[in-house]
């Protein structure tokens, strides 16, 4: 049987990258390797907890001792913990047939490595909802899927990966919503997207709020001049989407609620508890300087820049300099781009325009949203110039960055040939800015240690 040329560049697409995040994911180490520290972010503290209810067979409360990391007085045990109970009970299994410390790291990156795996396949998806032209569709995959901090965050054990997988399935359910009146189908995925999120990571709140509201605003109509809103598919669709979602949430912020008396989020608790050591966080806010001082007198935002492009390890390891020159030129000509008319982006284009400024308003907000959170999180509890914190809206982000590269005059006055040429270009450019910061970046730094450091 001949595959058609589409089904083998999306054959290449997941094979480039299981190849990507498999080469991470095996090689990093996972406790402090100073110089270099090549080990990712906070992995071996984060690591306590699945390692704790594989363990246990139970879910740790912020508390324990044994979640405790060196002289760090606080435990990711206070956080959502859905990302490391998938995690904690796979090593769980794995643990039936072996002891090997090393195959219960794997198992427990290896989870997140399928979570990026079925990310990239919801990915391509939406790109299909996004992009008439296919050229600039398999741009958006590649960008989104491969840009190498994206990749990064599938490879260790965080709570991102299955953040940026909720992101992915709230914006393909609530444009398939749009399309077939928010189907079973469309409601199921949109719903699944908003569990996954509210039990993974607080950051990416914002993109609840505006499923709520984008939900809401679709049974407004107008008609004749008359606008209405249509109470009885609303309630009906809407009461099933908030009862499965109240079924499957509730239970973690009820947990919370008991036991940190009454903290539903469980993070007043955490600040109270480091403080109870004498352990006194000075911030932006406590020397009483303001958030400006923050973003003016330090680093922050070239920091948060590049650490949304290419930074691995403990935020120790960059990438070759041409290629953040690469992608943030690529940002300046695509965010360019959206001030220019045309386009062959379909974003809804068929639905009235006030409710398709609305939508933009709200992919807006999302995007936006773990930005202003970073700053207030950087400025008031520690200081964290990390741009994986905005990573919630990377689909976004590359959604419209593409959709300004198609209107860009220069080129949309080349033949199809050439923009053709120009696009696979740009996608095997990003592929190979991938794999260079993978294997002539990251790896001789990895290759230094062992993987359990």
């Amino acid at each position: 049987m001949k595959l058609s040329s589409e089904r083998k560049i999306t054959i290449l697409y997941l094979l480039i990258y299981l190849i990507a995040a498999l080469s991470i994911a095996l090689h990093q180490p996972l406790y402090d390797t100073p110089p270099e520290f090549g080990n990712p972010p906070d992995e071996h503290s984060r690591y306590m907890v699945p390692l704790y209810i594989c363990n246990h067979g139970t879910l740790p409360t912020g508390f324990e001792e044994e979640l405790f990391s060196g002289g760090c007085k606080w435990t990711y045990g206070f956080y959502t913990l859905l990302p490391y109970m998938v995690q904690g009970y796979a090593m769980r299994f794995v643990n039936l047939f072996t002891d090997s410390p090393l195959a219960l790291l794997y198992t427990a990156r290896l989870v997140n490595v399928f979570i990026g795996f079925l990310m990239a396949i919801v990915v391509l998806k939406i790109g299909k909802k996004l992009f008439l032209n296919d050229n600039v569709r398999w741009l958006f995959c590649f960008l989104v899927t491969f840009l190498p901090q994206s990749l990064f965050l599938h490879t260790y054990v965080n709570p991102d990966s299955m953040c940026l997988l909720s992101t992915a399935l709230m914006i393909y359910g609530i444009l398939c919503g749009y399309e077939d009146g928010f189907s079973l189908k469309s409601s199921a995925v949109m719903t699944l997207g908003i569990i996954l999120c509210a039990l993974s990571y607080y950051n990416a709140y914002g993109f609840i709020v505006s499923m709520v509201l984008l939900f809401t605003a679709y049974f407004f109509k107008k008609e004749e001049g008359k606008l209405s809103f249509e109470w009885r598919p609303f309630l009906k669709k809407g009461f099933l989407i908030a009862g499965v979602v109240l079924l499957c949430i509730s239970w973690s912020f009820i947990r919370n609620y008991v036991l940190y008396d009454g903290d539903f989020i469980g993070l007043e608790t955490k600040e109270n508890f480091i403080k109870s050591f004498g352990i006194a966080r000075e911030t932006f806010e406590s020397r009483g300087e303001s958030p400006l001082t923050m973003l003016t007198s330090t680093s922050f935002l070239p920091k948060v820049v590049i650490s949304f492009i290419a930074n691995y390890g403990s935020g120790t390891i960059y990438a070759f300099l041409p290629i953040y020159g690469f992608f943030l030129l690529l940002f300046l000509l695509g965010f360019a781009g959206l001030f220019f008319p045309g386009g062959d982006a379909v974003w809804l284009s068929d639905i009235p325009k006030g409710k398709r400024v609305f939508f933009h308003a709200n992919m807006l907000f999302c995007i936006v949203m773990p930005f202003i959170l970073l700053i207030k999180y950087a400025y008031s509890v520690d200081y964290q110039a990390q741009g994986r914190y905005i990573m919630p809206g990377v689909i976004l982000i590359m959604g419209y960055l593409c959709h300004g590269l198609e209107k860009l005059p220069f080129l949309k006055m080349l033949d199809d040939r050439k923009r053709k040429v120009v696009f696979a270009l740009l996608s095997a450019s990003v592929v190979a800015a991938l794999f260079i910061m993978i294997f002539a970046n990251a790896m001789p730094v990895y290759n230094k240690t062992g993987v359990l450091g």
